[in-house]
């Protein structure tokens, strides 16, 4: 008997990875947490049924989220990481050394327990001394920080669950707050593919926009993440991603990568029109 774990992209569209078993599942009192092992993709992590991550191809998801920002801005020391539980993140962010420490803000212990065990090659980086761990609700305590952070990385889940507060007015404005004065914000930022994806990007792009001076949006091509076709958020004090990137300085870093060079950095903020229209009418609309 064949197994396959599909997610439903919309009510039309179901995406379906064949697994050869499924090695852990749970349900905590955030979310069902489950993780197979598949001939194609490797582990995978599944939250409440949607693909989170795959060993093959979340080199992609997490380079872009980190790379980008810490190739605009090399000084960067102190980073808060609301969600990130599988440690993908943390790993790229920890190839830096001038990282002196990261704020890990996990709401759900269990995600972290369940990808230390099963996901090495994301979660293995969790130890190290640079890490503090906090299983705290993200929305929460960044309420309490200001001037503290020179990156915020808002590694989350879908806007719907446990991750909904992280899609709000309040939460950009306190991340604003938290941000020193050469501070930037990331955050996973939704697929413009689908409606209802769309509809969540659009929202919070006028979000980030009403608090932040500056606010752009780049892409990424995952397989396993609805359409494909992904975006990030980037919002910043001063900070511009292309014209004050340092592409030279992050060269001689050394630093390997699969999937982020300069050159992607660039053309990953050339968003196709559909969507620069769509982002277009959230900026018009913005009080």
């Amino acid at each position: 008997m064949e197994l396959w774990f599909t997610e439903a992209h919309t009510k039309n569209v179901r995406f379906s990875v064949k697994v050869d078993k499924q090695i852990y599942t749970t349900t905590s009192e955030f979310q069902r947490i489950d993780i197979f092992e598949s001939a194609e993709f490797g582990r995978i992590l599944a939250l409440d049924g949607c693909f989170m991550l795959t060993e093959k191809d979340e080199f992609v998801y997490h380079e872009m989220i980190t790379h980008v920002p810490m190739c605009v801005n090399p000084d960067i020391k102190k980073v808060l990481l609301v969600g990130g539980g599988d440690g993908g993140t943390a790993r790229e962010l920890l190839r830096y050394q001038t990282i002196e420490g990261i704020d890990l803000v996990e709401i759900d212990e269990e995600v972290v327990t369940a990808c230390r065990k099963y996901l090495p090659q994301t979660a293995a980086c969790l130890g190290d001394s640079r890490i503090n761990i906090y299983f705290e609700d993200g929305l929460k305590y960044v309420r309490h920080c200001e001037g503290e952070y020179d990156l915020i990385i808002v590694d989350s889940t879908d806007p719907f669950g446990p991750g909904e507060g992280l899609f709000t007015k309040e939460f950009y404005g306190n991340c604003f707050k938290a941000l020193t004065e050469d501070g930037i914000m990331v955050n996973q930022h939704e697929s413009p593919f689908y409606p209802k994806d769309a509809e969540a990007m659009q929202r919070a792009h006028k979000r980030i926009a009403e608090s932040f001076p500056i606010s752009k949006v780049y892409q990424m091509h995952i397989p396993t993440y609805p359409s494909g076709h992904w975006l990030f958020g980037f919002a910043a004090k001063k900070h511009h991603p292309v014209k004050n990137a340092d592409f030279a300085a992050w060269e001689k870093l050394g630093i390997k990568t699969r999937y982020y060079n300069p050159n992607l950095h660039v053309g990953a903020f050339a968003l196709p029109t559909y969507v620069q229209d769509m982002l277009a009418a959230e900026e018009k609309t913005k009080k």
